[in-house]
C-alpha cells in the first residue's frame, strides 16, 4: 500500500479520531464539510459536556502538521485539535490532543521565530500564511484527558 492522497489522508484521520473517541467511551460525530473549523463533535456518554475537534493528519513519523494563519486566532475553550500521525500499516496511528489556545500560541511563536531567522543565502524569509505545529517530544501524545470529557 502506498502513500495516500491528501484528501484520503484527511478523511482517514477523521475516522481514526472518531473511532478512538468511541473506543474510549465517548460519543463522536463527524460533521458535514460545511461546518467551519470543526471536523468532529464529541461528548461524554450522557452528553453533559461537548467539545469541537479539528483534525489534522499527516503520513509518516514527522510529528509536524501544516496549518494556516487563521489557526493563530481560532481559539475557544471547548475547541481542540487532534493531530494524527498515520504511520505505515499495520501500525496504529499516533494521536496528539492539543487545546486550541496551545496551538495558537505555538504557531504564533514559531512563525515569529522563523521570520527573524535568515533563509537561503542569508536573505530574510518572506512572510506567508503557512504555519507549522510540531510535537517532536510527544508532549500531547494520547492526552485525551485534556478534552475534559471524563
Amino acid at each position: 500500500m502506498g502513500v495516500l492522497s491528501p484528501v484520503l489522508c484527511g478523511v482517514a484521520g477523521e475516522y481514526f479520531v472518531a473511532a478512538e473517541l468511541s473506543r474510549l467511551g465517548y460519543i463522536a460525530s463527524i460533521t458535514l464539510r460545511n461546518t467551519r473549523g470543526v471536523d468532529i463533535l464529541a461528548s461524554d456518554a450522557n452528553a453533559s459536556r461537548q467539545v469541537g475537534i479539528q483534525v489534522k493528519s499527516n503520513q509518516g513519523n514527522a510529528r509536524a502538521w501544516i496549518l494556516n494563519e487563521k489557526a493563530e486566532r481560532y481559539i475557544a475553550k471547548n475547541l481542540f485539535y487532534v493531530f494524527v500521525n498515520l504511520r505505515a500499516h499495520p501500525e496504529r496511528p499516533e494521536f496528539f490532543v492539543v487545546p486550541s489556545k496551545d496551538v495558537a500560541a505555538h504557531i504564533t511563536t514559531g512563525h515569529s521565530d522563523w521570520l527573524t531567522k535568515k533563509g537561503p543565502g542569508g536573505r530574510p524569509h518572506k512572510d506567508s500564511s503557512i504555519r507549522k505545529f510540531q510535537d517532536g517530544h510527544g508532549n500531547y501524545l494520547e492526552k485525551w484527558d485534556l478534552l475534559g470529557l471524563g
